[in-house]
């Protein structure tokens, strides 16, 4: 375990660093100080971050400079989206549909609670993100969105890995000054779950700290509890480790496997 906590806090401090966020979607709430914009700005960032990365950066300066003016609470509590075509495209499968569910939902929120973070309090994560699910889907005739993954399971079907959530809890909560943003104080980093993106999975499986096939709620909480083993109080902050391998690749890779046995 000794020489895994070693591997993983060597690569921690490589990639957890102020230049990491000028090419990834946390750049987005990183451009704004006031609290409502941020998490805002968190959220709308973190529901497009899948696919490329340079269209994702190009998705959100569609999203938060042409369309909300750089002023997401204020843009929100407009109700300046309704004017927004429908089929209208954002990012690959979220078109303007998409982001008013989003901005109706948020309107409502700021409204009753005044934050984001009323709905992740005094529960788990998961649960924070199911009450999400249902205050979006309250003013949205009852629907669902598929852009922000069920954790609970449906039909036979397992729960979702919710890694966009989960790294948007990230950057609201963990406090480190580095690249997370840690503008909540109610969740503990200790209570946060892994981001399990393709990157993560992939050189998590390598490191043999897990090894289901499935990337999904039960693979999230496995391996955070194994990374809870090596940092009790922050395990996600290995989401750095394991992201940044994972997309880099090559030497250090083809290398891990040297260590793939050894015991946690």
């Amino acid at each position: 375990m000794e020489h895994l906590r070693s591997v993983l806090d060597e690569k921690f401090m490589l990639y957890n660093s102020k230049d990491f966020i000028k090419n990834d979607p946390i750049s987005f709430p990183h451009s704004f100080t006031r609290r409502e914009d941020i998490e805002i700005a968190a959220l709308l960032a973190s529901v497009i971050s899948w696919g490329n990365r340079r269209m994702i950066l190009a998705s959100g300066r569609k999203m938060f400079c042409d369309i909300m003016h750089s002023e997401p609470y204020g843009y929100v509590m407009s109700g300046e989206w309704e004017q927004l075509d429908d089929p209208l495209n954002i990012h690959r499968t979220f078109f303007a549909r998409d982001f008013k569910y989003i901005c109706r939902g948020l309107k409502s929120i700021y409204s009753k609670y005044g934050t984001l973070e009323t709905l992740f309090l005094g529960c788990t994560v998961w649960e924070g993100i199911e009450n999400l699910r249902c205050e979006l889907a309250a003013v949205n005739g009852g629907e669902s969105t598929r852009h922000i993954s069920n954790p609970v399971p449906q039909k036979g079907k397992p729960a979702s890995a919710c890694k966009r959530m989960h790294m948007m809890l990230r950057w609201l909560c963990r406090k480190d000054g580095v690249v997370d943003l840690g503008i909540w104080d109610g969740i503990s980093p200790a209570e946060l779950m892994i981001p399990l993106d393709v990157h993560v999975a992939r050189t998590a499986r390598l490191l043999g700290i897990i090894t289901r096939k499935q990337n999904d709620r039960r693979t999230v909480e496995e391996l955070t509890a194994q990374l809870r083993k090596l940092s009790p109080d922050d395990p996600v902050k290995y989401d750095f480790a394991l992201f940044g391998v994972g997309e880099a690749g090559d030497s250090f890779i083809n290398g891990i496997q040297t260590i793939q046995n050894r015991t946690l």
